[in-house]
């Protein structure tokens, strides 16, 4: 029996086995050094937003220290009169908080009014909601430089007109609708709910907080 075709069977077949342990080898090489260079990657990734959030924190922490945006203000100098310095970090607060008060209960008012004239008011509503959004996150930023008085009636009046909102949002949705007695009388309601909120509480409320704010910061007296 010849022998030398069965040597050369097998000789080929080692050779193509130990190619495709080398293959194989090499394949798994290269899925650990993938696996390491991810798990590098993630932890390079974690530790950059953890870097941006303290950050961001600490921008946060200076732009509050300066009284959001105050910063250019010369620090009070030694002996200073520390009831000018409230007093003007207080006025200040106001002079932010105000007007954007003022032009969300603005916007809530034509909000209402476009609804009730059944005219297109999706942009209205989307613009009061920003106001909203707005007023409510100014406050949160000058909240330490308030009076409690102050700060409890900018709250009531910032959650009255969001109230407002509410109640024309259904409005608006409900005017939609086929009209039916149902229907009208839903639209009545809100209407008549829409009314008493802003001009009833949301105007009760900014009124008694001009008076607040005058007697906080129109006064020759530092409080």
């Amino acid at each position: 029996m010849e022998t030398d075709p069965l040597l050369s069977f097998l000789e080929g077949n080692q050779t193509a086995l130990i190619l495709a342990a080398i293959a194989l080898l090499v394949g798994i090489i290269a899925l650990v050094m993938a696996f390491t260079l991810s798990r590098s990657a993630n932890r390079e990734a974690d530790s950059l937003r953890q870097q941006a959030r303290s950050l961001g924190r600490e921008l946060e922490e200076l732009r509050i220290g300066q009284f959001s945006g105050g910063g250019h203000r010369p620090p009070p100098t030694l002996g200073a009169d520390p009831g000018a310095a409230r007093y003007d970090t207080e006025k200040e607060a106001y002079s932010k908080i105000w007007p954007q008060l003022w032009q969300l209960h603005d916007r809530v008012g034509i909000f209402i009014r476009a609804i009730e004239n059944g005219e297109s008011a999706g942009d209205l509503r989307l613009d009061a909601r920003n106001a909203a959004l707005e007023a409510r996150q100014l406050m949160n930023l000058n909240r330490p430089f308030c009076n409690e008085t102050v700060e409890e009636l900018v709250t009531r009046l910032i959650d009255t007109e969001i109230k407002v909102h509410l109640a024309a949002c259904q409005h608006m949705d409900v005017s939609k609708e086929v009209s039916d007695s149902s229907s009208d009388h839903e639209r009545r309601v809100l209407k008549d709910k829409c009314q008493a909120l802003y001009d009833g509480e949301a105007r009760d409320l900014m009124n008694r907080l001009a008076d607040a704010i005058r007697t906080r910061v129109i006064n020759v007296n530092y409080p």
